[in-house]
């Protein structure tokens, strides 16, 4: 038992030495990035940018800021003229990526949710406000003269319901209703 403790703390001492040693390292690597970005920005900064001589004169100075309004003027146009392009592009690209999507022919589906509606409001949506839809379904029937249908029970000789079904129930009703069908 003693003997693997001993492992466990050995193991755990190697990993702790193992990360000092790790972020040392990643701390020196880091100082070194930031002294190679360092002397990069100086030399791009030598070379774009020449050192300013402030002349003494004012008319001197006051051509000089002329210089560097225009310079600022003509920057700016690149840069706008740089966005709009931008812009454009990733329109196009747009386009052209929904013109792709519609000519591979799916089409994300919408998860749909379940909307308690009545029959008229459905047809109101679907139809719109301006036709009116009624969903009176007797309002369709045909009209029957009531003179009908007493002539229909005079030519049915209907008697009780109970005494129909008790008479064809059972084997001996089926045997009346085959002969009554020969």
């Amino acid at each position: 038992f003693s003997l693997l403790q001993k492992k466990r703390r050995a193991a755990t001492a190697r990993r702790q030495h193992l990360k000092s040693a790790m972020l040392q390292l990643a701390v020196t690597e880091i100082e070194k990035e930031a002294a190679a970005k360092e002397v990069e920005k100086q030399n791009y900064l030598a070379e774009h940018c020449p050192p300013l001589s402030l002349p003494g004169s004012m008319q001197e100075l006051q051509e000089l800021c002329k210089k560097l309004h225009a310079k600022i003027d003509s920057v700016d146009e690149e840069r706008y003229d740089t966005e709009v392009k931008l812009q454009k592009t990733n329109k196009e690209l747009e386009d052209l990526s929904q013109k792709l999507f519609d000519l591979r022919g799916k089409f994300k589906r919408p998860p749909l949710r379940r909307v308690r509606m009545s029959a008229d409001a459905m047809l109101r949506a679907l139809l719109g406000s301006k036709h009116k839809v009624n969903m009176d379904l007797r309002a369709n029937l045909k009209q029957v003269k009531k003179e009908d249908t007493e002539k229909e029970k005079d030519l049915r000789d209907v008697g009780d319901w109970r005494k129909n079904i008790e008479e064809k129930s059972g084997m001996e009703g089926r045997k009346k209703m085959f002969e009554a069908g020969e």
